[in-house]
C-alpha cells in the first residue's frame, strides 16, 4: 500500500523538493523515509531548526546546483582537457563555496551550531583565482600568459599588413575590380578580379562567383603574410592548449577538496530546505518522545489553508492506544485522522509540523486503509479492497505501530460489516498499537465504551449551519446526524418517516422531531426522450406516396400519377391514360417523386380535372353561378 499517496505525505513532498536547489537534494527528498534512531532524528530536528533560525537572522544561503561540475572533475582527473566554458563552471562552483563559507561564518555570533559546518568547506583560492585570471567570457584571455600575449600582437598586426598590401592592389587595379572591398574566401585575403582580367593580377586564384564572372585572387604580396599567420595561429593554439592543460591539471589536483565541498552543499541544501519548508508551512519544533504518547495542540493540515483551517486538539496515549471516531458525513473525520498521522510521519522524517506544541512518539510502521481503494482492473470491490489493506495492516502491525482506517466495515451488510470492524478492533488492540479508527456504526460506539484501551470520540457539527467544526472531542460518541441534516436541507416528512421507521422502528417515530412544515419532492422540467410514433394498420403508408408522384403500375408496367394518396385500407388513386383507378400500393411503384416534376405549389387540377370542371371553378371564383363540378367515382 502507497501510505505516502494515501495520507497525501506525497503531496508535502513536492512542495519540499521545489525548495531545494541540487539535484542530489532533491531526490534524497523524494526517497527521504521516517528514521527509527531516536538520536538521529534528534540530530534531524535540530538541524531544521538552526537552519530556519539562521535564514530568519542572515537571510536565504547562496547555494548552487553542482551537478555539472561532477562530470567536469572527472574529465580533470582522466586527463582530459577542460574547456574555458567548464573551467569558468569550476570558478563558479568555487565562488559559490566561498559566498556560502562567509554566509555560514557570520552565523557563529549567534551560537547556531549549523554555521560551524563552515570549517568543512574548502574555497581553493589559488585555483579560484588562475581560472578567474586565465578565462574570460569562455575563451583563455590574451593576458593569461605573456607568450600568447605577444603571438596575438604578432597576429592583429600580420593581419592588418595582408590587408594593406590587398588593398593597395586593390586600389591600383580599379578598372579590374569586380568590387571596391576585399574579401575572405577560406581563410585567404582576396580582390573580387573581373573574368576578363584575371590574368592582369599576380595571386593564386582561391574561388569564383557562381556565375564565373568574379574570380578572388589572393595577391602575391599578401600571400607571404599568410604563410606567417598560419605559423603564428599554430603558436597561439599550442599555447592555448599549454594553459588549459595546465588548468586542468590543477583541477585534478584540487578535485578531492572540490568533491568534499560539493557534498556539503548537497547536505546543507537538503538541511536548508528542511528549514524553508518550516517557514512556509509557519511550522513549529516537535518534541519526540518513546512513551507511545501523542499530543498535538492546535494541529492543522499541512496542505490547507492555515487561515481557514480550525486547529486541531488530539490526546491519545495516557488513557488508551485506540480512538473511535463517529460523527455526520462531512464532518471531518477523515481530515481529523490524516493530519494526526501527516503531522506524526513529517516529525519523524526531521521535519517541523504544523501544531502550535507537539509531542510525537516514533512509530517503527505507519499503516493506513483510506477510500475504496476500489479497482475495475483487478476486479475488486470497495468491501473486497478494504479487507485487503486490512489484512495487510494486520500482517505488519506490532506494538509500536501507528495504524490509520477510514469507515472501519463499510461496503458490505451492515450487520456483517460490524462484526468484522469490532473484529479487527480486537486484533489492533491485541497488538498494543496506537490506531484512530472512523466509522458509523452505533455498535462499535458501544464496543468502544466497554472495551479498556479503547474510547470514542466525536467530530463536532454545527447543526445550524450544516458545517462540521472540525474539533474532536475525546471520550464522547457522535452521531451521524442524517436524518437531521436530510430534514434541513428539505426532505419531504413522508420520507423521512420511511427512513426512520426502516432504521428503527415505528417506535422511534414519536420520538424523532419532524419539521412543522411538509414538503413535497418537487419535479423539475426534465429533459424527455422523443420517440417514433408506431403506425397503426396501414397508417404508416399514408406518407408514402403524395400527390402528383409518378409511379409504375404492375402487372402491366405502365407509368401513371398519384391522384389521391394511399387510404387506411391501403389503397391509391392513380390517374393512367383517359382514366384513373383505384390500386393496392401494393402494386405501385414510384417512379418519379412530385417534387422532381412539378415546381412548388403547382395546380394540380390542370392534370386530374377535365376541361368542363376547371371552367366551372374559375367562374365560381369570380362570381355566383349554378353549375356543379362533377367528379369521378
Amino acid at each position: 500500500m502507497n501510505i505516502e499517496k494515501q495520507i497525501e505525505f506525497d503531496k508535502i513532498k513536492e512542495k519540499w523538493m521545489e525548495l531545494a536547489i541540487t539535484d542530489q537534494a532533491k531526490e534524497q527528498i523524494r526517497t527521504v523515509s521516517f528514521c527509527l534512531s531516536e538520536m538521529e532524528l534528534r540530530k534531524r530536528l535540530k538541524d531544521t531548526t538552526d537552519s530556519r533560525l539562521l535564514m530568519e537572522q542572515i537571510g536565504m544561503p547562496p547555494l548552487q546546483n553542482v551537478s555539472e561540475i561532477k562530470e567536469i572533475l572527472m574529465i580533470a582527473e582522466k586527463g582530459g582537457c577542460l574547456t574555458p566554458y567548464q573551467l569558468e563552471q569550476v570558478e563558479k562552483v568555487l565562488a559559490a563555496v566561498r559566498r556560502l563559507k562567509d554566509y555560514l561564518s557570520r552565523g557563529r555570533g549567534s551560537g547556531n551550531s549549523l554555521a560551524y559546518y563552515d570549517e568543512n568547506l574548502y574555497t581553493v583560492e589559488e585555483l579560484r583565482e588562475e581560472i578567474g585570471r586565465q578565462i574570460r567570457g569562455q575563451e583563455v584571455d590574451d593576458h593569461a600568459s605573456k607568450e600568447l600575449l605577444q603571438i596575438r600582437r604578432q597576429i592583429v598586426k600580420c593581419e592588418e599588413q595582408m590587408r594593406q598590401k590587398a588593398e593597395q592592389v586593390l586600389r591600383s587595379n580599379k578598372e579590374c575590380m569586380a568590387d571596391n572591398f576585399c574579401t575572405l574566401r577560406n581563410g585567404r585575403i582576396c580582390v573580387p578580379v573581373k573574368k576578363e582580367y584575371k590574368f592582369r593580377i599576380q595571386g593564386s586564384t582561391i574561388d569564383k562567383s557562381s556565375t564565373g564572372n568574379t574570380f578572388f585572387i589572393e595577391p602575391v604580396s599578401a600571400a607571404k603574410y599568410y604563410e606567417e599567420l598560419t605559423l603564428l595561429k599554430s603558436s597561439e593554439e599550442n599555447e592555448v592548449c599549454r594553459i588549459l592543460y595546465t588548468l586542468t591539471a590543477l583541477t585534478a589536483e584540487s578535485a578531492d577538496l572540490m568533491k568534499e565541498d560539493m557534498r556539503m552543499i548537497e547536505k546543507l541544501d537538503f538541511i536548508f530546505s528542511k528549514g524553508k519548508l518550516s517557514i512556509d508551512l509557519d511550522a513549529s519544533d516537535p518534541a519526540i518522545n518513546t512513551d507511545r504518547r501523542i499530543v498535538l495542540k492546535d494541529a492543522r493540515h499541512p496542505l490547507m489553508d492555515k487561515d481557514v483551517n480550525v486547529p486541531l486538539q488530539f490526546e491519545v496515549g495516557e488513557r488508551a492506544r485506540g480512538i473511535v471516531i463517529t460523527g455526520p458525513n462531512t464532518g471531518g473525520k477523515t481530515v481529523a485522522i490524516k493530519t494526526v498521522m501527516l503531522n506524526c510521519i513529517m516529525a519523524q522524517c526531521g521535519l517541523h509540523v504544523t501544531c502550535r506544541e507537539a509531542d510525537i512518539c516514533m512509530n517503527s510502521a505507519y499503516l493506513c486503509d483510506i477510500g475504496d481503494g476500489q479497482d475495475i482492473t483487478e476486479n475488486l470491490s470497495t468491501f473486497s479492497a478494504h479487507i485487503r489493506n486490512v489484512l495487510k495492516v494486520l500482517d505488519e502491525v506490532n506494538k509500536d505501530s501507528f495504524v490509520i482506517m477510514d469507515e472501519l466495515g463499510s461496503g458490505t451488510d451492515p450487520a456483517e460489516g460490524m462484526g468484522i470492524a469490532v473484529a479487527i478492533l480486537e486484533e489492533l488492540k491485541k497488538s498494543g498499537a496506537i490506531f484512530l479508527v472512523t466509522t458509523h456504526y452505533p455498535e462499535i460506539k458501544e464496543y468502544a465504551d466497554k472495551t479498556e484501551g479503547v474510547v470514542n470520540a466525536r467530530m463536532t457539527f454545527d447543526r445550524e449551519t450544516l458545517k462540521p467544526a472540525y474539533q474532536m472531542v475525546i471520550g464522547e460518541a457522535g452521531e451521524s446526524c442524517a436524518f437531521y441534516i436530510a430534514d434541513r436541507l428539505g426532505m419531504p416528512n413522508e420520507m423521512l418517516r420511511t427512513a426512520v421507521r426502516a432504521a428503527y422502528g415505528e417506535d422511534a417515530l414519536a420520538s424523532y422531531p419532524f419539521g412543522e412544515e411538509d414538503t413535497i419532492v418537487k419535479k423539475r422540467n426534465t429533459k424527455k426522450i422523443s420517440r417514433i410514433k408506431k403506425s397503426k394498420g396501414n397508417a404508416g403508408l399514408t406518407a408514402k406516396y403524395n400527390r402528383g408522384d409518378s409511379v409504375m403500375v404492375y402487372p402491366d408496367r405502365k407509368i401513371g400519377i398519384v391522384c389521391e394518396p394511399v387510404n387506411e385500407k391501403g389503397v391509391l388513386r392513380v390517374q393512367m391514360p383517359g382514366k384513373k383507378i383505384w390500386i393496392n400500393h401494393k402494386r405501385v411503384k414510384l417512379h418519379v417523386a412530385a417534387e422532381e416534376l412539378y415546381p412548388e405549389d403547382y395546380d394540380f387540377s390542370i392534370v386530374f380535372d377535365t376541361v368542363a370542371n376547371r371552367k366551372i371553378r374559375h367562374d365560381m371564383e369570380r362570381k355566383y353561378t349554378d353549375e356543379v363540378i362533377m367528379y369521378e367515382e
